[in-house]
């Protein structure tokens, strides 16, 4: 029976997610049978997921015959179904606000941001060239669902373009996010960063140009 969430036309990887957000843990067997391909078929796409981080796989032992496995979504790949998180935390943030000031939310957006140096620096610390760390960071956004890209300019110069912010309502309503993650670009890249669209403003993305820091 095909599960009445599956769409037709929906790619196999989005269909087998879709079957694990609405089913899982499910085995190699049920997949197969739902989406009307073989069991080899199923496994060479969940193996690419599991590499990719997005589902996670649990040995069942059975009484008798060979441990079967059961697959699920991780976290990562619970985020990329939709989640109406915003309006939620907009009214959170105004709340704070209307209690503590806005001097508060400023505070909380400078603690989300030495968080994320935290995690970040790391990643850097190998990296022994600008144009070497502003690759690194562009990866690092990207998996966090910025579909970030860069480039090297004529001038020396770099580019980092985001053209998704999983924030931008938050941003357009407290720009201190824009100005914490500009911030948190200058520290991670040692370099001077300056923020020439975004997409908060309307813009067709968030574009920072990336210099050396003047001797």
């Amino acid at each position: 029976m095909t599960d009445k969430y599956i769409v037709p036309e929906m790619p196999t990887r989005r269909m087998i997610m879709t079957l694990l957000k609405t089913q899982g843990p499910v085995g190699v067997g049920s997949l197969a049978a739902q989406l009307g391909i073989t069991e080899m078929g199923v496994r060479r796409h969940l193996k690419l997921m599991e590499q990719d981080g997005l589902i996670v796989a649990t040995i069942v032992r059975q009484a008798m015959g060979r441990p079967t496995f059961l697959y699920s979504l991780s976290e990562q790949g619970s985020e990329q179904f939709p989640r109406n998180y915003d309006h939620l935390l907009l009214e959170l943030l105004e709340e704070l606000d209307e209690e503590q000031g806005m001097e508060a939310v400023h505070s909380l957006f400078d603690g989300r941001k030495r968080k994320m140096m935290k995690r970040y620096a790391p990643h850097m610390v190998s990296e022994t060239t600008l144009a070497s760390r502003v690759e690194k960071l562009s990866s690092i956004q990207n998996a966090s669902g910025y579909m970030a890209e860069w480039r090297e300019e004529e001038d020396g110069s770099y580019s980092l373009v985001e053209y998704n912010c999983p924030i931008s309502q938050i941003a357009g309503r407290y720009r201190k996010a824009c100005e914490c993650e500009q911030q948190m670009f200058e520290e991670l890249l040692d370099a001077e960063v300056v923020r020439e669209d975004c997409l908060a403003d309307g813009g067709r993305c968030c574009l920072y140009r990336i210099r050396s820091r003047k001797k």
